[in-house]
Formats: structure tokens, C-alpha cells, sequence
């Protein structure tokens, strides 16, 4: 019943290119400049490494263009004329197209080898806005051998050459895997993270932009995880989780969106091998931040962050066969004596809607072996995932998040991956509130969760008076009801069968809030391999209800016989 994310986020947003409006920029002031009279000194195309030299200079800003400009990117410039000199021959330009018809990509590729950085700026910007949505730009921009120059431009001494280089790849990568990958074997992640090491909002931006894009690559993941989540986790998200320092969570715009895409990238890394998910955990500083920045989050009221979504899914995906993976030594800690000496037992000994006899149940609850009363009181790291006070965090969000259904369906997730024990039955109330709103996807991520809170329930009569109503509700009855997905339906037959085996008060309460109905509904229902699972399950329910021959009177009253119960 482990819940893994199923399907990685990748990287939604490229930066804008700043096209028309920067391109603009750079010709009308070499249209100055020219005007003036003031060229400047020409860099001789030997010296450069350029096929022609460009006379003029490029205006050097002191910030990157800025979100607006970015997103206006696609305006059309009315047309506009200018005299501009190339080796000496003046040329009558005109914009339209791409903003520049004296530039190409051959031509941008070789500004970005010149030994002047307005020419690189100028190649880098000409990248940018190409590559921002034309696949076939990108590709000829590899084969240019873009990658490796852009790669040695991010740690320029010029700022807006590091700026413009960064904000080229990260669109040239973007939803191109051959670039992703041209880029890791040009030395790149360790220039990045070189790269964010620099105090400027805007390259950092673009360096975790960049991060969070390579992520969406399976193939990259461990390399990634290997090569930066220790600097990671000290430049960007201890100090800007509110971990270091005050321990308040204070961010402007730039290091909001720099978080964000650092969280995002660990949510790509989370879903990848259980190599990964074993350094991430142990990767000091790493879980702490997550927990840290929802903790905060939650206490100034902002459940519906996006980066608290990342950090939710960080923290479910890490807590994915937490007690398979986590080390012998943690293990042995959080289990005690209690641990089997003869190896680790399975979760579940019987199927899951066979009858369990005595000898069975009392070996069952022996295998109840995860418990949280031997854990450290002051979680730190890799602690975190499974101490109860994590529970209290996911409890919270469950109930204040109501928005952001990816953040209620993480936490719902990592409560399913870490529930065993009956000291998680304190979650039950807060769950069974969020399943009567909840969609089908978060349905899914709840009832797993109340499937393993059913195993381990010592009080099953207690528990079953709490759920068997507010299940039934969910299960079809007929044709025209709204059926949730196979797995949910499963999953709560799955529940009711945990509660009927041994308790008398589950199968009475099934009978009262109308189930036997919606179940010999579903165990007819055969017209699919998924209704054919939901109907197995039914089918086995129904016939550990019939056990229970104080109830015989209530099922004939019902119109029920006992080869309804008990034939396929």
C-alpha cells in the first residue's frame, strides 16, 4: 500500500526570452551609438573567434529583464530602420520575423566564444528567444556546439553574460532530453552549482530553473542527486526555509520563485530510484528544511503554497518503503525489542478478504512491529519521517489545506506510507472528514490510508462505529450511481473486511447503513478485469458476513439467502 508519486512535475515555466524588447535594446543603441559617431573599437574577427565583426556596443543593464518584459516577449515592434556597419559595409535593416534580420544562430553561437561580453550577451540573448519554443532551434543549437560555450559562460566575470547564458539554456533544455543530457556531460552541474554560489536573485533563478528542468529526466536523476543536494540544501533551502537564522520564513519575490524551483526539483529526484531517496534522507539539512518551511507555512496560514505542495510530495515520496529502506541502525532504534530476530515480517500474512483464525490474528498483531515510542523526542533529519509529530503536520494540512488538492493527496499519501500501530488512530477523524469532499484522486491516497489504519487497529468494534458509514456512502448501489475508480472500491471493501474478521459491530453496521445492497451490486459486476477485482473482494466480504449467525435473521429480512453470500 505504499504510495510513490506516480508521475513526476517537471518544470511547467520557461523563463520568457527577452526577444523583441532586449534585441531592440541592443540595436537602438548601437543606432546611437552610430549616430554619434561613437563606434567604439571594432574587435578584430580574428581576435574573436567571430566570422565578422560587429561594430557597436551592447547596453549593459543592471538587472535582468524583468517579468513583465519577459512576458511580453511575443509584441510586435513596429518597423524600424537603421544603419548598421559590418566589416566596414553598411547594410539598411529591417525588423521583422525575429525582431533581427542580421543575426542568425550560426552567427549568435560564434558571439558567445568573442572576448567581448556584449557580444556574448548578444549571442546568449539571440538564444534565448529562439530556443524559448522551437524544437528545431534547439537542435541546431547542439549541433552549433551552443552547449559547451554557454556552459563556460556561467561563471563570466560579467554579470549579465552569466545572466543571458543561464536563461539560454534553461530554454535550449527545456522538454529536450539530448540537451539535458549535452549539457551534464559538458561539465555543467558543477558550473551551476559554482554558478549559485553568486549573490544575484536572477542567476540563481535561473540556475534552479535550470536544476529543476534537468529533474524531469529518469536518466539524470541519481547524478543529480549525487552531484548537488548538499550544496543545495545549504545555499537555497536551509536559509531560505527559515531554518537557519530567526527560524521565520523570510523570502522576497525572486528567493520565493528560487525556492520553489528548488523544491521542485527535489520533488523530481524524490520519485526516482531508492538510491536517491536514501541520500536525500540522509542529507543533512534536507528534511529539515521541508518540514520547517510547512511547519511555518501552516502557522501564518499559507497551507496553499506551491512550495509547500513540493515539500508535502518530498516528504511522501521519501517516506515510500520508509521501513524497507530506512538503515539497520534506524531500524533497530525504532523498533526496539519489539524487532522479530528471525528477519522482518511481512505486513500481511493473510490475503487481504481471507477469514483470519485465532492462531492467525494473534500472529498478525505479533508482526504489529513499527512503533513510535522509542524514537527520538526531538526529531532531527531522516527522525522526522517517522516520528509522530510528523503526524500532527499532515493532520494539519489535511484539515486547513482545502485548495490545493495535490497537497491534501501528499499528505494523505505519506500518513498511508508511514500508518502502522494503533497510535495513528488519533488521524482517523480529521481522514474520514476530508473523504466525504475529497475527488477521486484523493480518494485514493485516503482510503489506502484507513486500509492500513484497519490492520493495525486493536479496537476495530471503536473503529468500525467511525467509518462503515462514511464508506458505504462511497460505493455504488447501481447503474446510475458515480462510481469511484476500481482501486478505491477495492480499498474499501478492503477496509470493511479488515473490520468484519473480527468485529461483529462492523458486519451489523454494514447491514444497517444499507452495504449488503452496494455489495451484491458490486460482487455481480463482472463486465471488466477491474470490476472483476472489486467483485472478488465483495464476494469475500460477503462471505465472512455470513459467519456471523446472529445476523442470519437481519440478512433474510433483507431478502438475502445463504448462497448469495456464499456462491460466486
Amino acid at each position: 500500500s505504499d504510495w510513490l508519486e506516480g508521475s513526476e512535475v517537471t518544470q511547467s515555466r520557461t523563463i520568457r526570452a527577452p526577444a523583441m524588447r532586449t534585441l531592440q535594446r541592443f540595436q537602438s543603441n548601437n543606432r546611437s551609438r552610430l549616430s554619434a559617431g561613437s563606434f567604439g573599437s571594432v574587435q578584430a574577427a580574428s581576435q574573436a573567434g567571430v566570422g565578422s565583426s560587429y561594430m557597436g556596443m551592447v547596453e549593459h543593464s543592471s538587472r535582468a529583464p524583468s517579468v513583465r518584459s519577459l512576458a511580453e516577449s511575443g509584441h510586435h515592434l513596429q518597423d524600424q530602420r537603421a544603419m548598421e556597419m559590418y566589416n566596414g559595409h553598411s547594410s539598411l535593416l529591417g525588423h521583422h520575423a525575429g525582431g533581427f534580420d542580421d543575426i542568425d544562430l550560426p552567427s549568435a553561437v560564434k558571439y558567445l566564444i568573442a572576448s567581448d561580453p556584449n557580444l556574448q550577451v548578444l549571442g546568449a540573448a539571440y538564444l534565448q528567444h529562439k530556443c524559448y519554443s522551437d524544437s528545431n532551434a534547439k537542435k541546431q543549437a547542439r549541433s552549433l556546439q551552443a552547449m559547451p560555450k554557454l556552459v563556460k559562460l556561467f561563471n563570466s566575470p560579467n554579470q549579465e553574460v552569466q545572466r543571458h547564458a543561464t536563461g539560454a539554456m534553461r530554454n535550449l533544455i527545456y522538454d529536450n532530453a539530448e540537451n539535458k543530457l549535452a549539457l551534464v556531460e559538458e561539465n555543467g552541474i558543477y558550473e551551476l552549482m559554482r554558478t549559485l554560489r553568486e549573490p544575484d536573485d536572477e542567476l540563481r533563478k535561473n540556475v534552479t530553473g535550470i536544476l529543476w528542468n534537468l529533474s524531469s529526466s529518469d536518466n539524470l536523476k541519481d547524478r543529480l542527486a549525487r552531484d548537488t543536494l548538499e550544496q543545495l540544501t545549504d545555499l537555497v533551502l536551509v536559509p531560505l526555509s527559515g531554518l537557519g537564522g530567526s527560524g521565520v520564513i523570510q523570502q522576497n519575490p525572486s528567493e520565493a520563485e528560487i525556492f520553489y524551483n528548488s523544491t521542485g526539483f527535489l520533488r523530481n529526484l524524490s520519485s526516482a530510484s531508492q538510491q536517491t531517496r536514501q541520500k536525500m534522507r540522509e542529507c543533512h539539512g534536507l528534511v529539515d528544511s521541508m518540514i520547517h518551511y510547512v511547519n511555518s507555512s501552516l502557522e501564518v496560514g499559507k497551507s496553499e503554497d506551491k512550495s509547500v505542495e513540493n515539500a508535502v510530495c518530498v516528504l511522501r515520496n521519501l517516506s515510500y518503503r520508509l521501513y524497507d529502506e530506512m538503515p539497520p541502525s534506524s531500524l533497530q532504534r525504532l523498533e526496539g525489542h519489539r524487532r522479530n530476530t528471525g528477519g522482518m515480517v511481512t505486513g500481511e500474512l493473510v490475503g487481504c478478504f481471507s477469514p483470519q483464525s485465532k492462531k492467525a490474528r494473534e500472529h498478525y498483531l505479533n508482526a504489529d512491529i513499527v512503533t513510535f515510542t522509542e524514537v527520538s523526542k526531538d526529531p532531527k533529519g531522516m527522525e522526522w519521517l517517522w516520528n509522530p509529530q510528523i503526524v500532527g503536520i499532515y493532520n494539519r494540512l489535511l484539515q486547513r489545506c482545502e485548495l490545493n488538492k495535490h497537497t491534501t493527496e501528499a499528505a494523505s499519501g505519506a500518513l498511508q506510507n508511514i500508518t502502522a500501530g494503533d497510535r495513528r488512530e488519533r488521524i482517523l477523524n480529521p481522514v474520514l472528514d476530508r473523504v466525504r469532499t475529497a475527488d477521486h484522486h484523493q480518494l485514493r491516497s485516503l482510503t489506502g490510508l484507513i486500509r492500513n489504519l484497519s490492520r493495525h487497529a486493536r479496537n476495530k468494534d471503536e473503529m468500525s462505529t467511525k467509518v462503515v458509514s462514511h464508506l458505504i456512502e462511497k460505493l455504488p448501489g447501481s447503474i446510475g450511481d458515480k462510481a469511484p475508480p476500481a482501486d478505491v472500491i477495492v480499498n474499501i471493501i478492503a477496509v470493511l473486511n479488515n473490520l468484519v474478521v473480527e468485529s461483529p459491530m462492523a458486519a451489523r453496521d454494514i447491514v444497517y447503513f444499507d452495504g449488503l445492497r452496494k455489495l451484491f451490486y458490486i460482487k455481480k459486476r463482472r463486465d471488466s478485469s477491474d470490476h472483476e477485482k472489486s467483485s472478488r473482494a465483495a464476494a469475500s466480504l460477503l462471505g465472512n458476513m455470513w459467519q456471523y449467525t446472529k445476523l442470519h435473521r437481519d440478512f433474510k429480512m433483507k431478502g438475502y439467502r445463504k448462497e448469495d453470500f456464499l456462491g460466486l
